[in-house]
């Protein structure tokens, strides 16, 4: 099967290809895994604080790759969800111990032996790929493969951060950062709460026009400040100087949820401009979201699909995937990039 795959850990450098092309043997699927033919893979951030060393791979070399739609190709023989032909998901989470605290509590995202999908294993930037069938997700039929893909992690922490902000309907929103996640957040956030208003920050005007576009009431650079103070702002972005002007923005008792798996070194110092009595006081709260659980996956499609939720696409070929990391490394995003690996689907 052709497969792109990341051997070496540091710094992208502008114009380095650093995924290679590779041939590999097809994977056989084990007794409660599903071998897919993977259509389309989302691009995420995430591969980036792989490749950099930011969220390491255990091992190398590793096919990137975790917002994978595809058909069943073959099933192991003890599996019993999925047949042949299906179509499915597979998300960041690939497996975790399913008997702790958290994984009976349905936050499996926290488990102590949580398995990445193409971080601590292969994942879907490759013409097939196995997993376990109970990280497989039915992908709603009103959606198309390049569409489905960046629900299953853009979407799904995106879900996951929007309840974490605790807001009620005619409670205010931030979102900081304009990309694949957050442009899904505006959408949920409109279809949930109607009564909320959204105010976006980002850094180019194309990100705000295609907030406002997208029914922003408000959108702004990350130091020009709201017109109102904001009930829950959710930083999508891996920067920390929008952390800190996020927490200037909050009303007493704001909390600000932080979506992002890493945060890059480059403008730590922006943490020394914290100013306790501006920043923090008056019981302002800081949340952040681990990866994304199960059921956040299946919550997330099922709203996608009631709303129903189309993400804004640009399509890659599986052989372009570093040109879509280099994009997304120069934040040159209008949504969600996504690998369309299987060009007859």
């Amino acid at each position: 099967m052709k497969a792109m795959v990341l051997k070496r850990i540091g710094p992208l450098q502008e114009g380095e290809a650093r995924l290679e092309p590779a041939e590999l043997p097809v994977p056989e699927p084990a007794d409660h895994e599903l071998l897919v033919r993977v259509t389309a893979c989302g691009v995420c951030h995430t591969e980036l604080d792989e490749i950099e060393g930011r969220t390491p791979p255990p091992v190398l070399p590793v096919i990137p790759g975790h917002q994978i739609v595809g058909r069943v190709e073959r099933t192991g023989r003890h599996t019993t969800l999925f047949k042949t032909g299906d179509r499915v998901g597979i998300g960041w989470i690939y497996s975790s111990c399913g008997s702790c605290a958290f994984c009976q509590s349905g936050n499996d995202n926290l488990c102590a032996q949580f398995a990445a999908t193409g971080r601590d294993v292969n994942g879907g930037y490759a013409q097939f790929m196995a997993v376990p069938e109970s990280s497989a997700h039915a992908v709603p039929n009103v959606f198309s493969d390049v569409e489905a893909a960046p629900l299953l992690c853009a979407g799904a922490i995106g879900y996951r951060s929007l309840r974490l902000t605790g807001l009620s309907d005619g409670q205010s929103l931030g979102l900081t950062g304009f990309g694949a996640s957050a442009h899904l957040v505006l959408q949920m956030a409109r279809h949930r709460f109607p009564f909320s208003p959204c105010f976006v920050f980002a850094r180019s005007e194309s990100e705000r026009e295609f907030a406002r576009h997208l029914g922003a009431v408000w959108a702004g650079d990350t130091d020009e400040p709201p017109p109102q103070k904001l009930d829950a702002i959710i930083d999508t972005t891996p920067a920390w100087k929008p952390v800190v002007a996020a927490l200037g923005n909050l009303k007493p008792a704001g909390r600000l949820v932080i979506n992002a798996i890493r945060k890059e070194e480059r403008d730590k110092n922006c943490l020394l401009e914290l100013d306790y009595s501006r920043h923090l006081w008056l019981e302002k709260e800081i949340k952040s979201v681990a990866n994304v659980s199960r059921a956040d996956i299946s919550e997330c499609l099922r709203l996608a699909a009631e709303i129903p939720l189309k993400p804004e696409i640009q399509e890659f070929t599986l052989e372009e995937a570093n040109k879509a990391l280099a994009e997304l490394k120069a934040r040159k995003i209008r949504g969600a990039k996504v690998l369309r690996i299987d060009q007859t689907a």
